[in-house]
């Protein structure tokens, strides 16, 4: 009796302190009910057991009035506090209390790949009537541990994501349908192999079209580090959990411009609003599927209601993943409806065959390619609509027809003609060959050339002085490295013009205009830009936000930071975009992540190359929250298409890159190249610092030490930039290229 009264009052206590935690010392004097609730724990022996009895009591019912009275005036920011707080139930808590059994892989607690990240063969148990049925299902998610330093906090480093991949393919390859559960603040921003920032794109790349029916619940989804496990079917979240594309934290030092401390406590509560990461906001926003009610305060690690609940909602939503393959749709809404409650009324067999599975694929593209849709800003009359919906569809019935029906009944028959000659000149080489030396003795042999006639070798003074005003100063700058190498100063008319922004005696590359590359890289007059109206918005409101998009817009007199267009480079017709550091840093958002798709889909339907030319990127664009994290699935899933129907897809970065774009559509490039003096990663020194504690050394993020890691494919001088790709676009790629 005594040692079930002294529990309950250490349970007392600790739900005292969670919601002083959660809401504050001073909410209706929660901090002098903690200190009564410890006498009597730390007293317990000084009480009789009437007297605490009716303490605890007297107690219970304080504390349920308090829990009410703060479910009521919860903020974001409380919200995110809680997701945060050690009682939170974690996914070990998930394992033992929703699934049946299962058998974690890959290592236990510290004996492990990485902590932060665990994998687990688990079965559930479905009852239907009085029958028992049994599922296996993989399990792969982040774990924060209670307090356990070694994991993290749920931060997982690339090997983890690089685990978590493997078991992906594993389950892909066994047949069973995978259950993610995110619980990250955010990837361990490290670079050491494969890359915090590479392993989340090939994470991203694979479970475009993973095979399997694949389910995530969303606890705490932090930026990047939440995407490299939550491209799914079905996307659930915690009622008290948080989704967003950056800590209100890391965005309120950002809008403070802050380089060392913390933001005040105002701008990250304004922060919190701003960003719209709640499960109601995501659901909103459509970024998320369904919210799984918590109790008031949210759920804990005890709270066996709601991992009954949660257990429910699993088995239906890989339910209705599974029963949207099937082909009698009726059938399917009448068995949808009939799965409702914790009772199940049937069976639903979690295995796909070969037609079904490519269903599974088409509803996960379709998905993710209409998410986020609503927020574009796109002035567009229906006339405009019907007519690039008409221009589309006679565009692929145009290319199909020249790929698929005539190309390669020309293909046979020149095949067939060659191997006619073949056996042809066989016959008569034994006539020929003398007559052919007797004429290469007399005239000279001619040797035919090793490329086409559009080879750039005759173009040394292809590059000129772009016209605005900084390249035509007449002035002097001093390179960077001058010091250290011993680099004369540079006339900037000359630095600008025959150097390209190339330091001639260390090599050092300056920041160059985005005009310039669309200058002197590709064919003369055969840049031709399009979707140039689709333009960057404000869809949360964030306060002030439209202010600095309209300037942007006046400065550069574009309306977004991608831009998108057809060229040529020495006559190879390809399909281009380049994000541009002038326009918000080069992040990317809605706007930028549909002009990217776009761009790619017309590549693949034109069979062209596709090549993204990065002057810069800064991340995605924190003040449109989670739907500009979307556009890391999204874009990534339209790379793996193009790549899978033939495509040749280059990244060329310049100046900086990191964060989301290079963790997810530009890392998953087969070949991606950097020009020197190029900084490449996925976090910055500050973020780094303020993650591990660690200072980085100056050349981390250097474009030889990218590629060192195997990061990148090769280092170019930017004088070489137009040659290079000239050649890359002759030696890479496949048969299904138009030029091929």
């Amino acid at each position: 009796m005594q040692i079930e009264l002294h529990k309950k009052l250490k349970e007392l206590l600790e739900t005292a302190e969670y919601i002083r935690d959660i809401k504050g010392e001073k909410f209706f004097g929660i901090g002098s009910l903690i200190e009564r609730v410890s006498e009597y724990h730390e007293n317990f022996y000084d009480f009789s057991p009437g007297e605490v009895k009716k303490f605890i009591q007297e107690t219970e019912r304080k504390l349920n009035v308090l829990i009410e009275e703060a479910e009521k005036s919860l903020t974001p920011y409380e919200i995110v506090k809680i997701t945060r707080h050690p009682q939170r139930f974690t996914l070990q808590d998930i394992l033992e209390n929703v699934y049946d059994s299962y058998m974690e892989l890959g290592g236990e607690g510290e004996i492990n790949i990485d902590p932060a990240i665990v994998c687990a063969k688990a079965m559930l148990i479905r009852k239907v009537g009085k029958n028992y049925y049994f599922h296996q299902v993989m399990v792969i998610g982040h774990e924060k541990g209670h307090g356990e330093e070694y994991r993290s906090g749920g931060s997982a480093k690339p090997w983890g994501n690089e685990k978590a991949l493997r078991y992906m393919q594993m389950a892909e390859t066994e047949g069973i349908p995978i259950h993610f559960f995110i619980f990250t603040p955010g990837a361990y921003p490290i670079e050491d192999y494969p890359g915090a920032a590479q392993q989340i794109a090939r994470n991203l790349y694979y479970m475009a079209k993973l095979k399997v029916p694949t389910v995530s619940f969303i606890s705490e989804g932090g930026s990047g580090g939440a995407e490299a496990i939550g491209l799914t079917d079905i996307r659930l979240m915690a009622e008290k959990g948080y989704y967003s594309v950056i800590s209100p934290e890391g965005a309120a030092a950002i809008e403070a411009k802050l380089k060392e401390g913390r933001p005040p406590r105002e701008l990250v509560e304004k922060c919190a609003r701003a960003l719209k990461l709640t499960a109601k906001d995501n659901l909103e926003l459509g970024t998320i599927d369904r919210i799984i009610p918590e109790p008031p305060l949210g759920a804990r690690r005890k709270d066996f209601a709601f991992f009954r609940r949660l257990k429910t909602e699993l088995i239906r939503a890989t339910d209705e993943v599974v029963l949207q393959t099937r082909n009698l749709k009726l059938l399917r809404k009448y068995a949808l409806s009939k799965q409702e409650g914790e009772e199940f009324k049937f069976f639903v067999n979690w295995e796909l065959d070969a037609d079904e599975v490519e269903i599974l694929l088409e509803n996960r593209a379709k998905k993710y390619r209409k998410m986020t849709e609503w927020a574009l800003c796109e002035p567009k009359s229906t006339f405009k609509c019907f007519l690039d919906l008409g221009q589309t569809i006679g565009r692929k019935i145009k290319n199909e027809l020249k790929f698929k029906v005539f190309k390669p009944g020309h293909k046979t028959f020149k095949k067939f003609f060659e191997e006619l000659s073949n056996e042809s000149s066989i016959l008569l080489k034994p006539v020929s060959d003398p007559v052919k030396n007797v004429y290469n003795l007399i005239v000279g042999k001619k040797v035919k050339p090793k490329f086409p006639s559009t080879i750039l070798s005759d173009e040394s003074h292809f590059y000129n002085i772009y016209n605005i005003p900084i390249d035509l100063e007449d002035r002097t700058v001093t390179c960077p490295q001058a010091e250290k190498y011993g680099c004369p100063d540079l006339w900037v008319p000359d630095l600008y013009g025959e150097f390209c922004g190339v330091c001639p005696n260390c090599g050092y590359h300056f920041p160059l205009s985005y005009k310039w590359y669309l200058e002197n890289i590709f064919d003369k007059g055969s840049v031709k830009t399009f979707n140039d109206e689709i333009a960057s918005g404000n869809p949360l409101k964030f306060e002030g936000y439209e202010k600095r998009l309209k300037k942007a817009r006046e400065t550069t007199g574009l309306n977004s930071a991608l831009l998108s267009f057809e060229a040529k480079i020495g006559g190879i017709s390809l399909i281009a975009i380049m994000l541009i550091a002038d326009f918000r840093g080069g992040t990317v958002g809605v706007a930028e992540g549909e002009k990217f798709i776009r761009a790619i889909e017309l590549a693949k339907i034109t069979r062209r190359p596709f090549l993204a030319l990065i002057h810069t990127t800064g991340g995605i664009r924190i003040h449109e929250g989670t739907l500009g994290l979307m556009q890391m699935p999204r874009c990534t899933m339209a790379v793996r298409d193009y790549v899978d129907a033939g495509g040749l897809y280059i990244v060329v970065y310049d100046n900086n890159s990191y964060a989301g774009p290079v963790a997810s559509f530009l890392g998953s490039a087969p070949y991606q190249f950097a020009l020197k003096s190029t900084r490449l990663g996925f976090a910055g020194p500050r973020v780094i610092r303020e993650t591990t504690g660690q200072d980085v050394p100056p050349d981390y993020h250097s474009a030889e030490n990218a590629l060192k890691r195997g990061h990148i494919q090769g280092i170019w001088d930017r004088r070489e930039l137009r040659k290079k790709l000239f050649s890359a676009l002759l030696t890479m790629g496949g048969k299904n290229l138009y030029y091929r």
